[in-house]
């Protein structure tokens, strides 16, 4: 599994043109949480690989979806095999771009709000997002955050009826990444 996230790194980075900025992560985290009535679910993963082209905005994100870890091993069991299919969809990704990547200035630490457009691919269903986050420049690393809702029901992920108290139709994630100059 460690070869593909390589392999899969390498070829976005090759399709990259030789003088862009490239920055990555393989130790990137994301979170999830769902709030129902019943019941709070929250996951965790820090196996998160991103890359990014500076010149052209370019980003990507590959997530192993049993990486997640759940507070009880009996949550993250149901996640994989009732809910995500991770031995079928092993993965979700991200391809898209940061629209205003000339907005954050690599020689000035700060703060920069950034817009994310692109195609999030999980459980076999693609979907174009729109979401708002930061990139924090500091010590030449880019520290990237965003929050934003998921409706489940768009990838084709269902929530049974007789848990459907315990679980929540819209799913929070919370992504924190820092980003480090790729030597290439």
């Amino acid at each position: 599994m460690r070869i593909t996230i390589i392999f899969f790194i390498i070829a976005l980075l090759s399709t990259i043109s030789a003088d862009a900025q490239k920055f990555i992560t393989k130790t990137g985290y994301i979170k999830f949480y769902s709030d129902a009535p019943l019941e709070k679910i929250e996951a965790h993963n820090r196996q998160v690989n991103s890359a990014l082209d500076f010149t052209t905005g370019g980003f990507v994100f590959k997530v192993l979806m049993k990486s997640f870890e759940f507070e009880k091993a009996l949550m993250q069991e149901h996640f994989n095999e009732n809910y995500v299919d991770s031995d079928k969809f092993p993965s979700a990704t991200f391809v898209g771009t940061v629209t205003n990547i000339k907005d954050v200035n690599l020689s000035q630490d700060g703060i920069y709000d950034i817009n994310v457009d692109g195609k999030l691919t999980m459980h076999g269903v693609t979907r174009e997002i729109h979401e708002k986050g930061t990139f924090e420049v500091k010590q030449e690393k880019l520290l990237g955050k965003a929050k934003f809702n998921l409706v489940v029901a768009d990838y084709k992920i269902t929530i049974p009826g007789n848990v459907g108290n315990n679980i929540s139709n819209t799913v929070e994630v919370t992504v924190e990444i820092t980003l480090e100059k790729a030597n290439l």
